[in-house]
Parts: structure tokens; C-alpha cells; sequence
């Protein structure tokens, strides 16, 4: 399946509420009014949970909302288009509706440091080796959830900075609680996957770093995730190993303006989701909703690159980050310059 989360406009033309999703082909299906369609037509067992309006909802229901959800789906594929247009506010196009980021108010957000060439190149970059500890702990901050973005939605840029940044990353978000999860059992706790853009000011992380604070203003203006959360089983002919060392053959790009600048696979990851899920969930309690970023890949950011490859960013500049079968995420800087 393919979660999202979307505002489609209201009768008066005015933006509508939040509401979750399934993107079936060219189709957006509203999950709410899918589940009420589905169990009319019997393709839900009565006793099982009506379907919610939020992503989040969904995640919480368990394994029993996400059955109920695919049933609903199956079903879908199976009805004539002309039944679900008649139901109001079931069916919309993709391009009438404003997309918003999957899961617009995860519990928390941590974000990884796990491609090795990223942060050899990285440090490099800096005159610096590389650090051997890197290869004993998977690490990790936290982020900021209360500015996230989703595909096409404007990202503002920072005030203070005059150094933005893209990294691309790929996020794993945690479908069911569970505290000390072993490495071979994590796979069992991912919902799905998505795009990721961890935005960074550089001049002001330079600022924040000698204070060993980790990650703050250099990073908290904004995230971007989407353009939908992809359910596993969507990738499974992508996987490559199990248990511990699952990881994903997906080609990860990242372009500006038109401009390509990064060429990765998230097969390339030295530490995979099930061992940042072991790490992240040692002694506290992982929730449904959690974001895990991977940490950005090898040529994934303009600081790995360097700026003879690219300038920083600056306002009204196109930036898409694009994961195989996970999709493009695309967002416009926003903000004259002269605000700058």
C-alpha cells in the first residue's frame, strides 16, 4: 500500500482538513470513506476497526487496521471506477488534492549517520579522517516534528542562514510499540518507507558544532517526507537479505533545478533500518508513527560535493529527491532574498 496525507479543497474552494490516503494508480482514495464503502459492500468483516482519517490512527490500529485497510483496497481494484466516483469524496485525483507529508505528526523523529562514504567524504571535505568509533555504534539525533513538509509544499528559508543544504535520505517509520527490539526481529516493526530530505544550514550548524550540543537551528527549520509512506511488502522484490541485514536495492538521485547531483542505492547503507531499530529502541519504547532516517547517502548533500559542484541553495530553487518505487519528493525553497 501507499499511505498518504492530503487537503483537498472544500465546497467553497477554502482548504479542507487533513485527511489519510491510498494512492492506487492514478487515483487517491480517502481512507476514511473507503473503509465506510468497503464494509457496505462486505468486503470487511463487521467486527473488524473502521478505517480512521489519519495515517497515524491507522499505525495505531495494529496489524488488524492494516488488514482492513488492503481488504478495502482489493476491493477498490475490483469495483467499477464509476461506483467510487459516486461516492462523495472517495476518489480525487492526485493533482487536485494539496499533498502533505505521510505522517504529519510522528511521535518523534530521530535521524541516522549510516552511509559510510558520506561521512568519509563529508569529513574529508573538512580536513579530517575518519572517525573510527563510526563503525562500533549506529548514531543518531533528534529532529524537529513540528516543521514537516510534504511533496510540493514550500519550505521557507532560514533567516539567519546563507548556506542551505539538501541531504537526501531514505525514513523508515515504526508500525507497533516495542522497547529493546533485536536487530532480526526489527523488520517486523516498519510500517513503510519514504523520501526524506533532512534541509541544513550549514553556516549556523558551524556555529552550534564546537558546543557539543549535536544537530539544533543548523537543522530544525524544516524536513521533508513523502510523497507516501510505502508498505514493505510493496518492495519485497527489492529486498536483499532478512532478519538483521535486510536492506533495499533502491537507487537513490537528487537533483536541483533540473540539475542531478547524487547517485546512490540504499542497499549501500553500512548499518541497515533493523540495526538503527536495535540502537534506537535500546531501553525506551519505539511508537507507532516514530520516523528513523537513514542519514544521507554518498554525493547526497552540496557539503559533500563541494560548492565548485553546486552553490548552496537559495530561494526558488526546485530541489527533488527521488527514491525507486518510493517515489519524488519535491519541494521549492521559499523567500525573497532580500528577506535574507
Amino acid at each position: 500500500m501507499r499511505l498518504v496525507t492530503y487537503v483537498a479543497p472544500g465546497a467553497d474552494g477554502s482548504p479542507g482538513d487533513e485527511r489519510a490516503g491510498l494512492l492506487r494508480d492514478d487515483a487517491l482514495l480517502d481512507l476514511g470513506r473507503l473503509g465506510e464503502w468497503a464494509r457496505r459492500e462486505g468486503a470487511i468483516p463487521s467486527a473488524a476497526p473502521a478505517l480512521p482519517t489519519s495515517v497515524l490512527a491507522l499505525l495505531r490500529l495494529g496489524a488488524e487496521g492494516m488488514a482492513a485497510a488492503r481488504a478495502a483496497l482489493d476491493a477498490a481494484g475490483r469495483a467499477r471506477p464509476d461506483d467510487l466516483a459516486a461516492e462523495t469524496g472517495l476518489r480525487h485525483a492526485w493533482a487536485d488534492v494539496r499533498p502533505r507529508t505521510p505522517v504529519p505528526n510522528p511521535p518523534s523523529l530521530r535521524d541516522f549517520y549510516v552511509f559510510e562514504q558520506h561521512v568519509r567524504a563529508a569529513r574529508a571535505r573538512r580536513g579530517v579522517g575518519m572517525i573510527p568509533e563510526w563503525y562500533e555504534i549506529a548514531v543518531f539525533y533528534f529532529s524537529n516534528t513540528s516543521e514537516l513538509y510534504g511533496t510540493d509544499e514550500p519550505v521557507r528559508y532560514p533567516r539567519q542562514s546563507h548556506e542551505v543544504d539538501f541531504e537526501l535520505e531514505m525514513a523508515a517509520v515504526i508500525g507497533r510499540e516495542g522497547r529493546d527490539i533485536s536487530a532480526e526481529e526489527a523488520p517486523d516493526f516498519i510500517a513503510g518507507y519514504m523520501v526524506m530530505n533532512d534541509w541544513s544550514a550549514r553556516d549556523l550548524w558551524r556555529q552550534e558544532q564546537p558546543l557539543n550540543m549535536g544537530p539544533a537551528k543548523g537543522k530544525d527549520f524544516g524536513t521533508s517526507l513523502g510523497p507516501a509512506l510505502v508498505t514493505p511488502d510493496e518492495l519485497a522484490d527489492k529486498r536483499v537479505g532478512s532478519g538483521k541485514d535486510e536492506r533495499y536495492d533502491l537507487a537513490m538521485t537528487g537533483r536541483i533545478n533540473g540539475d542531478q547531483l547524487t547517485a546512490d542505492n540504499a542497499r549501500n547503507m553500512y548499518y541497515g533500518f533493523p540495526q538503527m531499530i536495535e540502537r534506537a529502541s535500546r531501553d525506551v519504547r519505539l511508537r507507532p508513527g516514530d520516523v528513523i532516517g537513514s542519514g544521507t547517502c554518498a554525493t547526497g548533500c552540496i557539503l559533500e560535493l563541494g560548492t565548485e559542484r553546486h552553490r548552496w541553495l537559495l530561494p526558488g530553487d526546485v530541489v527533488e529527491m527521488e527514491i525507486e518505487r518510493l517515489g519524488v519528493l519535491r519541494n521549492t525553497l521559499a523567500g525573497p532574498a532580500e528577506e535574507r
